[in-house]
C-alpha cells in the first residue's frame, strides 16, 4: 500500500482505486482526473485537474474493495480550488442532472487554507462501507468559470471481508 499515512492505521488509498471504472464529467480533454488522483502525476504541480464548461466537476471512484474513508487531502489554487464539495457513498451513475436528486454523504466547505494539501476530515460513521465514490465539485473559492484541483488524495482503511471460497463446512461425524 501507498506510504501516505494521516492518522493511525488511515493509508492513502490509491491502490484500492480501480482505475477502468474512474470517470470525470466536465473535464478538459488535456487537464483530466489522472493527473490529480494517480501516484506521481498528483505530485507535479504543474499537472491539474481543470473544468471545462462551467466550475462543476463530477468525479466518480469506484474501488476494487470494500473500504473505509477517513478524509480527503486536496491540493488547488487558491482561487480557482473547489470550495463546495459534496460526496456521495455507493451511489453510481450520477450526472449534472441528478446530483441535487440525492442527499450527500457528507458536504465540504473548504476554505483556501484546506487546499494546501492537509488532510480534511469527513463523517467517518458515513464512509464505513464503501464501494464506491462520487465527487462533485459543485463551485470553487471565487465563483470563476474553471476549477483547478492539483491533487486529491483518498485515505482510510480496507475492509477486512471474509473470503466466502475458504470457508469449510462443519458436518455431522
Amino acid at each position: 500500500m501507498a506510504a501516505v499515512v494521516a492518522a493511525r492505521h488511515q493509508i492513502d488509498l490509491v491502490e484500492c482505486i480501480d482505475w477502468v471504472g474512474v470517470e470525470c464529467l466536465n473535464e478538459k480533454s488535456d487537464r483530466t482526473f489522472i493527473n490529480v488522483l494517480k501516484q506521481g502525476y498528483r505530485d507535479d504541480n504543474g499537472l491539474q485537474l481543470e473544468s471545462d464548461t462551467d466550475e462543476q466537476l463530477l468525479i466518480y471512484i469506484p474501488f476494487n474493495q470494500v473500504v473505509k474513508l477517513h478524509s480527503l487531502i486536496i491540493r488547488a489554487p487558491a482561487e480557482e480550488g473547489p470550495k463546495t464539495v459534496k460526496l456521495f457513498a455507493n451511489r453510481q451513475n450520477m450526472g449534472f442532472g441528478n446530483v441535487g436528486d440525492f442527499p450527500p454523504s457528507d458536504v465540504l466547505t473548504l476554505t483556501p487554507e484546506q487546499l494546501q494539501g492537509k488532510p480534511v476530515l469527513l463523517k467517518y460513521v458515513k464512509f464505513q462501507h464503501v464501494r464506491s465514490l462520487t465527487v462533485f465539485i459543485e463551485d470553487n473559492q471565487s465563483g470563476a468559470e474553471e476549477t483547478k484541483v492539483q491533487k486529491l488524495a483518498i485515505v482510510g482503511s480496507t475492509v477486512e471481508t471474509t473470503n466466502m471460497s475458504e470457508l469449510k463446512k462443519v458436518g455431522n461425524s
